[in-house]
């Protein structure tokens, strides 16, 4: 049995997000993916079962990835604005950081390869946000419906904002994050 190897997987991770960017899933074959790692086809069914598991694979590495940094300084000390408005901050940080992780989550969220997430997997890892909007409902300051529409107007907005491709005239700096960030707390708070 061949050892598992942290420099080849985190090279199938890059190399998976580059084709699907590049060339979309189905023109990402696993030999392709293995070429652009470096690595032997064969390597790549020592860390995955096939190339469904790649892909989902990677989709949850992306997910905690991004949930590790916007979390890295969660405090629950602060009044809820104040910790939305950091992990506001943090989300568009690491989102304008990792435009090419955005890309694939995006392209993986429209696809049927979405069907095989484990969707309560991947909430688990942003339970401190939803915990912090639950509180915020509970204390009369977060409006009380569904956590699925706060996370959205919350949320969602900074994807569009931080993909050049759909706003392409949305200049990147602290004066307009936080604007946009007053425009999304207006949304959610009563």
């Amino acid at each position: 049995m061949r050892i598992k190897d942290d420099i080849k997987q985190e090279a199938l991770f890059k190399a998976t997000v580059k084709l699907v960017n590049e060339i979309g899933f189905v023109s990402s074959s696993v030999s392709k993916i293995a070429n652009e790692a470096n690595v032997s086809p064969a390597t790549l069914y020592v860390y995955y079962k096939n190339k469904e598991d790649l892909l989902v694979s990677t989709y949850i590495d992306i997910k905690q990835k991004f949930s590790r940094a916007v979390l890295k300084n969660f405090g629950n000390n602060l009044p809820i604005r104040d910790i939305l408005r950091n992990v506001w901050f943090s989300m568009f940080k690491y989102a304008s950081r990792h435009p090419e992780y955005f890309k694939f989550t995006e392209q993986f969220a429209n696809s049927p390869y979405n069907s095989l997430v484990n969707k309560e997997e991947v909430e688990k890892y942003f339970d401190p946000m939803i915990n912090m909007m639950q509180k915020g409902i509970e204390q009369k300051i977060i409006k009380d419906v569904n956590v699925d529409l706060l996370m959205a107007f919350m949320f969602y907005p900074i994807m569009g904002l931080s993909n050049a491709r759909s706003c392409k005239n949305f200049e990147i700096n602290d004066d307009n994050i936080e604007t946009a960030f007053t425009m999304a707390w207006d949304a959610i708070k009563l």
